[in-house]
């Protein structure tokens, strides 16, 4: 484990795996570097892979006041600690704070969301199931929220919520549950401004389910208008987590991608502020 320091100084714990170029991993709400167990070991043949804890959970910091810009300034951070031109995965949440961190750093050399949690139409989420959320969080109960938060929120099927209770990081994301809500105003907070991307020509892929809900198909396809370096993928029969329920797809997909787009990045340089 590597600890990378933020931009206002939170530890963030990062760990480094696999060789050749390097692959930053993202991971989403509730989740922790864990996130991407059963797909590490096919990555890493490929890439000098680099998972992080996001702030919050396990072995990272936090802050006493949390915002989304914070996020987004450590996944630069992070990359600029790295050093030369990292590729950046960012799935969900993660995906969202990838997207900007791209605007704060020119060292991101190609991006890929997997879709990213960004409202276009309003909260898929009501205040009614934020106070549910918090109420669950104020009694001690933070399993609880958690399976709320999947169930009601993500609409992640049964199944699959039983696959992740049985899974090794499941401690970790209770642990991780009182991050849930903050995560979720951000989102709601957050304007997309799609003149602020126009000049981002960064080669990017936007992975999509071909069963998630047509919410996240609009999303992608929004990206796709405004981001000029992209390309969507379809990952047939799945939803929201295929790097864990497709593993061979996922990494297929990922992997394609980067070794199309092995040479420099589009003309121009990605645009930051």
């Amino acid at each position: 484990m590597e600890i990378i320091s933020s931009r206002n100084r939170v530890p963030i714990a990062c760990w480094r795996s696999g060789a050749g170029e390097p692959l930053l991993l993202v991971h989403g709400t509730s989740g922790d570097h864990f996130a991407w167990a059963s797909s590490l070991a096919a990555l890493e043949r490929h890439f000098s892979v680099w998972t992080i804890d996001r702030r919050g959970r396990g072995d990272s910091g936090d802050a006493d006041v949390y915002a989304l810009e914070r996020e987004c300034e450590d996944i630069a951070a992070v990359t600029d600690a790295i050093g030369g031109a990292v590729n950046v995965l960012g799935h969900s949440f993660g995906g969202l704070c990838a997207l900007e961190a791209a605007l704060l750093t020119p060292n991101i050399h190609r991006l890929i969301l997997y879709e990213p949690s960004i409202s276009l139409t309003g909260s898929s989420w009501s205040a009614e199931l934020g106070a549910r959320l918090q109420a669950l969080l104020d009694a001690g109960k933070p399993e609880e929220a958690l399976l709320l938060f999947f169930r009601d929120v993500v609409k992640t099927p049964p199944h699959e919520i039983a696959a992740m209770q049985a899974g090794s990081n499941w401690p970790g994301r209770i642990a991780a549950a009182h991050t849930i809500l903050r995560e979720l105003q951000g989102i709601d907070r957050y304007v997309f401004q799609p003149a602020r991307f126009c000049a981002l020509r960064i080669p990017t892929l936007l992975l999509l389910g071909s069963e998630s809900p047509p919410r996240r198909h609009h999303i992608a396809e929004t990206l796709h208008q405004v981001l000029p370096g992209s390309e969507v993928n379809m990952l047939q029969g799945q939803q929201h987590s295929a790097m864990r329920t497709a593993p061979e797809l996922f990494v297929h997909e990922v992997v394609a991608f980067l070794n199309i787009h092995s040479g420099r990045a589009l003309e121009g340089t990605s645009s930051h502020r």
